[in-house]
């Protein structure tokens, strides 16, 4: 799954055209319009100002921004240019830092955001962020974790346990196959009750993410004071563990629709897994974060939403088309119901 997205010569992330929007093969929130950047602006200035002020020792400290993965810069342009606009005290004050690995990508961020100049400030990894600066601020991805590499793992009904899903060659073409005993890992997995794993039919498959769950914690440990946050599409422990998943929820998409095979052509297709947003919870709270909510999207933006409208100075004019815009992030039936936030905080 990592070679087959981020590998730099053949990964499906590193393609030059946008596989994002109606031409390419996903929707995505940033791609619906600038309404979802400027929300997200307007509620990560409040708990700017708020980190601000509880520094009686410096109420004009620099506060920061992170961006882990920004594509191609638009969902941060959307962002910064609300702040400079409505919050110019904070802007003046503020540092946009983005977590990019991919050389690529880079170049199309600082092209992207090069009117901002020394405000935009980029790391390829968390670890080297963390040489430059604890983070006051907020800390945040979009449409991150579900796209970072699984282990896909079935339930052995006659030994009670559970092994790994690993990829094969037969006659030239990809299969899954059982990996063999004597190479499989430990496997952690929620803890699930006896009574269960009693009725877990044979073979039911599901997918755990070590690398969500590290990146998760070693972003939990740059956070010196204010929020960390993800918008993703995912569930709880609980709600992966049904009869309706069990093949699990890793998926190739191609053109707007599922890929039946997703190993059949690997670079070409994007692949995604729910996020078990319980692993991503506690993975934050064990490095000694406070959950603060884990709620639909929808619920997020409408009490963002809210706000604008009883305070109507303060931010852009809701004409017919920004309305249609926040009714696609928000509708059930769209982008509502099946992303969710999680914040957390220290």
């Amino acid at each position: 799954m990592e070679l087959a997205l981020y590998c730099p010569v053949y990964g499906y992330y590193e393609k030059e055209g946008d596989n994002i929007g109606r031409a390419g093969d996903f929707f995505t929130s940033v791609s619906v319009g600038n309404v979802f950047g400027e929300l997200l602006a307007r509620q990560f200035a409040d708990w700017l100002q708020a980190v601000q002020k509880r520094d009686s020792t410096n109420q004009n400290r620099t506060v920061q921004i992170v961006e882990a993965a920004a594509h191609r810069g638009r969902l941060a342009k959307d962002i910064l240019g609300w702040i400079q606009q409505w919050r110019k005290e904070l802007f003046a004050k503020l540092e946009y830092w983005i977590v990019e690995p991919s050389a690529h990508l880079h170049g199309k961020q600082q092209n992207a955001l090069a009117s901002f100049g020394e405000k935009t400030h980029w790391v390829s990894s968390l670890t080297e962020l963390k040489k430059n600066r604890e983070i006051s601020g907020v800390i945040f991805s979009n449409e991150l974790l579900d796209a970072m590499p699984v282990k896909r793992i079935g339930w052995d009904a006659g030994k009670k346990r559970w092994f790994e899903w690993g990829v094969s060659l037969q006659n030239e073409k990809f299969v899954w196959a059982k990996m063999p005993e004597v190479s499989r890992i430990r496997i952690q997995v929620s803890d699930l009750p006896d009574e269960l794993l009693a009725v877990l039919p044979d073979g039911f498959t599901t997918e755990i993410s070590p690398v969500a769950k590290n990146w998760w914690r070693e972003a939990a440990d740059i956070l010196k004071t204010g929020k960390l946050v993800t918008l993703d599409y995912g569930c709880s422990a609980e709600e992966l563990i049904i009869p309706e998943r069990g093949q699990g929820t890793l998926r190739g998409y191609a053109n707007h629709r599922v890929v039946e095979n997703l190993l059949a052509e690997p670079g070409e297709t994007d692949i995604t897994a729910h996020v078990n947003f319980t692993a991503i919870q506690l993975a934050g709270e064990s490095a000694g974060l406070k959950t603060e909510a884990c709620i639909s999207q929808e619920k997020f933006l409408t009490e963002i939403a809210a706000q604008t409208w009883r305070n109507p100075g303060n931010f852009p004019e809701w004409t017919p088309a920004r309305l249609r815009q926040f009714q696609t992030l928000t509708h059930p039936e769209h982008l509502g119901r099946p992303f969710r936030v999680l914040i957390q905080s220290r």
